[in-house]
């Protein structure tokens, strides 16, 4: 099931269908992303005619190309060479005409790889923010409305300076509801937020913004471009996470499951959201409800951590820990929680798998689920069990997927340990 998600969100399989028809004039193509250097090269494959343009993804994650620069920069945390590449990108898309063509490659991750800090701000503040905004429990509109007002391509900066060319955006989205206004920080897109408003969310989350930061918020060059009627600008979805679900569910109805979609956009601490599908598990197996088993519940969306403690853990890990003590054991029940891009949090996981022996094998090994948890130490607790799934970078990003297999307890066996 997680590998039909990751597939259906291949650039490769989703992109081609989606390419405008070349201009009369030039046809520049610019990007940020974990899957934007893939989107790159499936353009190139696809396209008759000259292009040119450069394209930023995190670092690992880049490939070949011919016509196409290809950037690699720092995520979570930008870097120099973050600046570099968006340095780049602004300059690509400058002095365009009418009859040009700007193609902009997005996917999950482009608002740390495409970072262009204001005056006075140094690269250095961007990211002690960036920390600060990570360890806050700010959800993705939070971050994105601060990083917006914070950067000078961000927030549809981007459009702006390719004025007066057309502008096709392609995007794989990775937030809740596909927002455009969020994916990437938006920028392509007018702005609907304000400076003030990503001072009341720095303020509310108490994060401990440099003082050139909230400088630049005070001033009124800060404020992004709003939206406004205007027919040289088009956004195409061309990968979600819905899609991504129903292509794992289409792989559990051959299976002889029957799924269960709670949704695609679901957000919250990752902790209280594992304890929620817990729940759900509950009722399917006193109740029958939402459906008998054997089914599958499939979720996806964008879980926060509130950091408390020293661990190593990314949300779909601390989700699966909070579901784990949740199930208590439950017969029949395994389930995965993974980030589709191949990586979740800081470490090389994509995430973690759990089936109904993990609790009592984890007893064996005096390792306490809600010591690890407390310390936000999903990845140390499923590191020591060996439950951990490692598939190095996908080229895609259409965040975060969750299975939880129920299957009738007098047919549940035992399914060791990866």
């Amino acid at each position: 099931m997680f590998s039909a998600a990751v597939e259906s969100a291949l650039p490769a399989h989703c992109l081609p269908s989606q390419l405008p028809s070349p201009p009369k004039g030039r046809t520049v193509v610019v990007g940020a992303g974990k899957a934007s250097a893939a989107m790159a090269r499936v353009l190139e494959e696809h396209w008759t005619g000259p292009l040119s343009g450069t394209v930023i993804t995190r670092y690992g994650h880049g490939v070949s190309c011919g016509s196409i620069t290809i950037v690699e920069a720092g995520h979570p945390m930008p870097d120099h060479a973050s600046f570099h590449g968006a340095r780049l990108v602004l300059d690509a898309v400058r002095n365009l005409g009418p009859d040009d063509l700007v193609i902009f490659l997005v996917s999950g991750g482009g608002s740390a790889l495409l970072t262009f800090p204001p005056p006075g701000v140094s690269m250095d503040d961007i990211r002690h923010l960036t920390a600060a905004l990570l360890k806050s429990g700010a959800s993705i509109a939070e971050m994105n409305c601060v990083r917006k007002h914070t950067c000078l391509i961000k927030g549809g900066r981007l459009a702006a300076a390719a004025a007066p060319a057309r502008i096709v955006t392609l995007a794989i989205s990775d937030v809740p509801g596909d927002d455009p206004d969020i994916i990437a920080s938006a920028p392509t897109v007018p702005d609907p937020t304000t400076r003030h408003d990503a001072l009341q969310i720095i303020a509310r989350r108490t994060i401990d913004a440099p003082s050139s930061i909230l400088g630049w918020l005070a001033l009124s060059d800060s404020e992004t471009p709003k939206p406004k009627a205007d027919g040289a600008s088009e956004y195409r979805l061309i990968a979600t996470p819905q899609l991504a679900l129903e292509a794992a569910a289409r792989v559990a109805r051959m299976a002889g499951y029957n799924p269960i979609i709670l949704g695609s956009a679901i957000e919250g601490e990752a902790r209280d959201v594992g304890l929620v599908h817990a729940g759900i598990v509950h009722q399917i197996l006193r109740h029958g409800q939402p459906a008998p088993p054997p089914c599958v519940i499939l979720s996806g969306g964008e879980t926060r951590v509130t950091v408390r403690g020293p661990g190593r853990g990314g949300r779909n890990v601390e989700f699966l820990l909070g579901l784990l003590i949740g199930l208590r054991s439950a017969a029949g029940v395994s389930a995965i929680a993974a980030d589709t891009d191949g990586i979740d949090g800081t470490q090389d996981n994509a995430g973690a798998t759990i089936d109904a022996t993990c609790l009592d094998r984890a007893r064996s090994m005096n390792l306490c689920a809600n010591q690890f948890l407390g310390r936000n130490d999903a990845f140390g607790f499923f590191e020591a069990l060996g439950t951990l799934v490692v598939t190095g970078p996908t080229l895609t990003n259409v965040n975060d997927f969750r299975a939880i297999i129920v299957d009738p307890p007098a047919a549940a066996t035992e399914i060791p340990p990866e």
